[in-house]
């Protein structure tokens, strides 16, 4: 087994040409949909994230972007399918692998609205190191960790 290693600047971190980090942020994450508003739904009724743009670009395409509430860091890009390619990648675009990682506050509380939004629950919770985590779907497949990290 590797060793885990955690810091907010690891060793090998990009530096520029005067010898600084640079500062930088993944700001979106891309999921494939089938549908703008179907994914809307269920991410913002069905999870509670927030919508925080939805601007039409073309009689086809949106820019919509969710967030999950509290976060101040990456949204989630929905980003409807333009081709037979990008809807073979629907529901799953990891091969089958937990694709997206929701850290909670409050576990009990988030996994019980999983339940009561009759969101999918692949695996059950359990208590691992890290913390407690579930696995669950999201409407088109998705895995999902909902995970409470372990107080340090």
């Amino acid at each position: 087994m590797g060793q885990r290693f955690t810091s907010s600047n690891p060793i090998g971190s990009s530096i520029d040409s005067n010898n600084s980090f640079l500062n930088q942020h993944i700001a979106h994450i891309a999921l494939v949909v089938d549908d703008y508003d179907d994914a809307i739904e269920f991410y913002t009724n069905k999870l509670h994230f927030t919508l925080m743009e939805d601007t039409v670009l073309s009689a086809s395409k949106r820019w919509v972007r969710v967030q999950p509430p509290g976060s101040a860091g990456t949204c989630l890009l929905l980003a409807k399918a333009a081709n037979e390619e990008q809807r073979t990648r629907i529901g799953n675009q990891t091969g089958g692998r937990v694709f997206l990682f929701l850290y909670t506050d409050d576990f009990e509380r988030d996994y019980q609205n999983l339940l009561d939004q009759g969101i999918n629950i692949v695996r059950k919770p359990s208590r691992e190191p890290y913390g407690t985590v579930a696995v669950f779907a999201d409407l088109y497949g998705n895995l999902w960790d909902l995970i409470e990290q372990e107080a340090r």
